[in-house]
């Protein structure tokens, strides 16, 4: 397939263009921008650098990509953006690039839906399979896990953690972090359920549901303390290795979770 760039885009000599690549009319390609094979910018889209894009990512119009974050600790530092395979960012889409007092770059995983006017914040991680719904605003140093998905104008304070497979509410304000499969909803946003309907749409046994179900009991209806809850979790995890995302969840927490 022939690249194909659009006569009124600005495209910096210094810009890596992959094969099949499409950039459409006055779209801006920054230098220290790299485009993999097969991707599609659309029009009026800014690519800014160092920015570093995988293989078959479309872009829609308006999207502000790798700009240098805000944060009033930035002073110009070379931090970077790097995005994987077979990602969709909508119409109006921000995202910027990391800061030195974190890990220096913020990081889009594979297959991820990133609709309109959404924001990703500095140093934040997007792993794989997310959905990020419109107007979704993720501050810095945010991580989501793989097959979250955030439902429209969620805002996620930073360095919280989405958990895998976990579902946030319209409008949830999200202060802590929220373990995988668990949904949330509300502002402050409280836990109200496991993601079901998610697990099953996603090819989840029933028995392996209801033990993600039993594991929700534990930590949320017990009244036990995080600990104890992890070592109950811990036993659990016998059953099926289901358990260990829960796991994981309660022991990665810095910020506490959602309750």
């Amino acid at each position: 397939m022939q690249t194909e760039i659009h006569p009124t885009a600005i495209v910096d000599d210094s810009a890596v263009i992959g094969t099949g690549v499409r950039i459409g009319p006055y779209s801006i390609i920054g230098p220290k921008v790299e485009i993999g094979d097969g991707c599609e910018i659309g029009s009026h889209v800014v690519l800014s650098g160092p920015t570093k894009l995988g293989r078959n990512n479309r872009i829609y119009q308006f999207s502000s990509v790798g700009q240098d974050t805000p944060d009033k600790k930035y002073q110009g530092e070379d931090t970077t953006l790097v995005v994987g395979d077979n990602n969709v960012i909508r119409e109006g889409v921000t995202i910027h690039r990391g800061t030195v007092q974190d890990r220096g770059e913020t990081t889009i995983g594979n297959d991820n839906l990133i609709m309109a006017y959404a924001h990703v914040g500095h140093d934040s991680v997007i792993c794989n399979n997310t959905i990020l719904v419109n107007n979704v605003a993720l501050a810095g140093h945010v991580e989501v896990r793989d097959w979250a998905i955030l439902s429209g104008f969620s805002l996620v304070h930073q360095y919280c953690t989405i958990g895998e497979h976990a579902f946030t509410g319209m409008g949830a304000a999200i202060g802590k972090d929220v373990p995988a499969y668990v949904m949330v909803a509300g502002n402050p946003a409280e836990a109200k359920t496991i993601n079901a309907e998610g697990l099953r749409r996603r090819g989840f046994s029933r028995e392996d549901i209801s033990l993600i179900n039993k594991a929700y009991k534990i930590v949320y209806r017990r009244g036990l303390t995080l600990q104890e809850a992890l070592e109950a979790l811990i036993e659990l995890r016998e059953q099926s290795a289901v358990v260990q995302p829960w796991i994981d969840s309660l022991k990665s927490s810095s910020r506490g979770i959602v309750r």
